[in-house]
């Protein structure tokens, strides 16, 4: 079982050269939810176990009331004293807003909002325009590398063959393309990740960073649709909201919790470097931080197959990906 004395496992995110802990912690309208110094014991207790990278975005839009998790991550960070070489950040660019300026305003308003001078790695939002050319984001992204803005770049959700062209303008190009893709990856949702066109992305050297594990809560009985949740590819979720019985009843065999059986599924994937969540409270990633060691208890090829009967978008939905 992990402790604050056993390190968290540390995977390269790509081939970048920067590694990061299996766990990453997510900002989704979590942290303007819980009381301050909640927020601030969490972060502490996050990297007393290891966990270096955050995910933290503006997650907002013109006409939409303003949201504030990211400043108020910024203040956590204060409160707990950490120094900026302690954790990584991860930020997310979103393509609606690229424009003549490519994504330095953003990012640059980003970087104020959390007052820091650099991100560690930046995530591309979905990818839902077709006027864009790639080889313009690609150019973009390694002027803000060459700035010293980011280190390394993602994307969150893109096809397999989009990925790809990315790859190959960044080798013609000359400059770094990306290193990790955020997927939905889940016991219920796993055909992109684990089909056929991402394996020869992997093999690239591409890696992953699994999100919504637990189906926004669903996964861990949080079924009484009062949060956020995000897209349904396949419209699988109340096939999936039918399967929660049966898999806490599985979870309950393996004398874990179905939050902590959901996160251990992600850990056997052979390419990913860090699991995101989200938590709410200390006790909650205390939990979800001891999945780990289900893994390690009755091995990766077990757990799938122990979970294999829930994967609910098998043949519903493309391995090639949106």
């Amino acid at each position: 079982m992990p402790t604050a004395t056993t390190p968290l496992p540390r995977r390269e995110i790509g081939r970048s050269g920067i590694h990061t802990s299996l766990f990453s912690l997510g900002s989704w309208h979590t942290y303007d939810r819980m009381d301050f110094a909640d927020a601030v014991a969490m972060l502490g207790e996050a990297v007393d176990r290891g966990v270096d990278l955050f995910d933290v975005g503006v997650y907002s839009a013109p006409g939409m009331p303003p949201v504030f998790t990211d400043v108020i991550f910024a203040g956590m960070v204060r409160a707990a004293g950490l120094r900026r070489e302690e954790w990584l950040l991860s930020s997310k660019l979103w393509l609606e807003s690229f424009g003549a300026d490519g994504f330095r305003p953003q990012l640059e308003n980003a970087l104020m909002r959390i007052g820091v001078e650099h991100s560690d790695l930046v995530i591309l939002g979905d990818l839902r325009r077709d006027d864009l050319d790639l080889r313009d984001l690609v150019l973009d992204l390694a002027r803000l590398t060459d700035a010293g803005l980011i280190r390394a770049w993602g994307v969150n959700n893109w096809s397999a063959s989009s990925i790809q062209r990315l790859i190959d303008i960044s080798t013609a190009e000359g400059v770094p393309g990306p290193q990790i893709a955020q997927l939905k990856y889940s016991v219920s949702r796993r055909s992109i990740p684990d089909g056929e066109p991402f394996a020869r992305l992997w093999e690239q050297g591409l890696t992953l960073q699994a999100s919504d594990c637990l189906e926004g809560g669903v996964l861990a009985g949080k079924i009484n649709g009062d949060r956020q949740i995000g897209r349904d590819p396949g419209d699988i979720r109340e096939r999936i909201i039918d399967d929660v019985p049966a898999f806490t009843a599985l979870a309950a065999s393996l004398d874990v919790s179905p939050a902590q059986l959901g996160i251990a599924f992600t850990l056997t994937h052979p390419a990913l470097t860090t699991t995101l969540f989200g938590a709410s409270s200390v006790e909650q990633l205390r939990a979800n931080l001891d999945a780990a060691a289900l893994v390690d208890r009755i091995g990766a090829a077990e757990l799938r197959s122990l979970v294999e009967p829930f994967w609910a978008d098998r043949d519903v939905v493309s391995p090639e990906g949106p």
